[in-house]
């Protein structure tokens, strides 16, 4: 099993970087920064618990004054580059968010999202002073560099996992719209993966403006297209009727001849233990029409999980996206894995499943989940 990403903070890397510190201001006093670290509870933290106590610890052995420790920390940051010094902007959301320092703190977070990513920093600063705060991420836009662009888009995304909800834009979109406006075309795709992520979490809560952005943008530039297509991804799960539409899904009809004769969905075993792979088949078969032109088809998995307290919660896996023609038939199959997750935990049940085409189920089949054997051997209820 891989290790999780909290490891990465062991004491090699704690003394290396305590070294770098030093290099920069003599008086840093290394072993006091890897003691205030790693004392009492360091084990026990998660990856950004574990990132938020090397700030502080920062902050206690760094100069007294936030632009003298801020100065250290621009002094050795390009040698500090990759995931694991997220603290450097850290730092600045913990220590920099004083009206004063505010030009200053984004100016360092501009440098530093360059080394590593300011995406989580950032937000702090939006709430505190949002007219203020998107007007320098207007600014970015601009930027040469790619990543001081992306930091733009990604920086106000209303839902950024891992990260506080913007809950303005939750409410109000249109003030990051403008900024999405002006990246759409972005030759980056590291940029435009994030100007597709913010529509999609804008489509969560306001569909309505996706759709109009949706059908406003597509078509006029390849790369605009593909945002487009991802930024939809939501309200294509959904089987939103314009965006189905404007993708050129096939619209199931209102009456009983739709454009699916007859599907079937088929587990290769009844009965699965959690962590063990299941394998479905499936087979569609498509209505005849003296229309020969085809189909565009979106083929989904939708799995009943059955949560802790006896609930059910559906999740749908693509399957595949693809075009038919009409009055022939298709076959495949998919796995699914019963493997727990840090996102989800598996719970014994009838698990019930959906084989669903653009949007409709079409065929259904059940899996009777259980615990492992070494879990039953264990005695866990």
């Amino acid at each position: 099993m891989a290790e999780p990403l909290k490891a990465m903070y062991d004491l090699p890397f704690l003394r290396q970087f305590a070294a770098r510190v030093a290099s920069a201001w003599a008086p840093f006093q290394e072993e006091a920064f890897i003691r205030l670290v790693t004392a009492d509870g360091w084990e026990a933290l998660e990856l950004k618990s574990r990132i938020r106590r090397i700030t502080q610890a920062l902050g206690a052995t760094l100069p007294a004054t936030y632009p003298e420790a801020l100065d250290v920390l621009l002094a050795i940051h390009k040698q500090c580059a990759g995931f694991p010094y997220l603290f450097f902007p850290d730092f600045v959301e913990v220590y920099g968010l004083e009206e004063q320092h505010h030009d200053r703190s984004l100016d360092a977070l501009e440098r530093f999202t360059v080394q590593s990513s300011a995406e989580f920093a950032i937000r702090a600063f939006l709430l505190k002073a949002p007219e203020r705060t998107l007007a320098r991420m207007m600014e970015w836009v601009l930027n040469p560099n790619e990543h001081v662009r992306r930091l733009a888009s990604e920086g106000c995304r209303p839902r950024l996992p891992w990260a506080q909800a913007i809950t303005m834009y939750k409410r109000d979109p249109s003030p990051i719209i403008p900024l999405l406006e002006l990246l759409k075309r972005d030759p980056a795709l590291y940029v435009r993966k994030s100007v597709a992520n913010n529509l999609n979490d804008i489509a969560k809560d306001h569909p309505a403006v996706v759709r109009e952005i949706a059908k406003r943008w597509i078509g006029r530039d390849p790369a605009t297209d593909w945002i487009v297509r991802h930024g939809c991804r939501t309200l294509i799960k959904a089987a939103d009727p314009d965006i189905m539409a404007l993708f050129g899904y096939e619209e199931h009809s209102a009456d009983a001849e739709g454009f699916v004769e007859h599907a079937s969905l088929r587990a290769m075993e009844e009965e699965a233990r959690i962590g063990e792979d299941s394998e479905l088949r499936y087979d569609v078969y498509l209505r005849p029409s003296s229309s020969q032109e085809l189909l565009r088809l979106r083929v989904e998995l939708g799995v009943f999980y059955v949560k802790s307290g006896g609930k059910v919660s559906e999740k749908r896996f693509l399957v595949t996206d693809k075009k038919a023609a009409p009055g022939t038939s298709f076959s495949g199959a998919k796995k699914l894995s019963w493997k727990d997750l840090s996102t989800r935990k598996h719970y014994e049940g009838m698990h019930r499943l959906t084989l669903v085409v653009n949007g409709l189920a079409v065929a259904e089949t059940a899996i009777m989940l259980s615990h492992s054997q070494s879990e039953q051997r264990s005695g866990v209820e």
